[in-house]
């Protein structure tokens, strides 16, 4: 398994970004402090993009064990 952890940058992938803000979000209005200083606003989800768009937060992106062609060329995980 290949890990890597990205601490720059929000994810390039549309679906990451939101998949990591909702994330985010729900951490905060557990009860998580914002990362920001001063949050333009108090919507955890807002709160949670702007950290995002700041690179404030930290992330592992982890690829698939293994991915098989079959006949077709068709990519599917095992």
């Amino acid at each position: 398994m290949t890990e890597m952890t990205v601490l720059t940058k929000a994810p390039e992938s549309q679906f990451a970004y939101v998949v990591l803000a909702a994330r985010r979000a729900r951490q905060i209005m557990a009860g998580a402090p914002p990362l920001v200083e001063n949050p333009r606003t108090q919507k955890a989800t807002r709160i949670a993009v702007e950290e995002l768009d700041h690179s404030l937060l930290e992330y592992d992106f982890v690829e698939p064990d293994s991915i098989d062609e079959d006949k077709d060329g068709n990519k599917r995980r095992k």
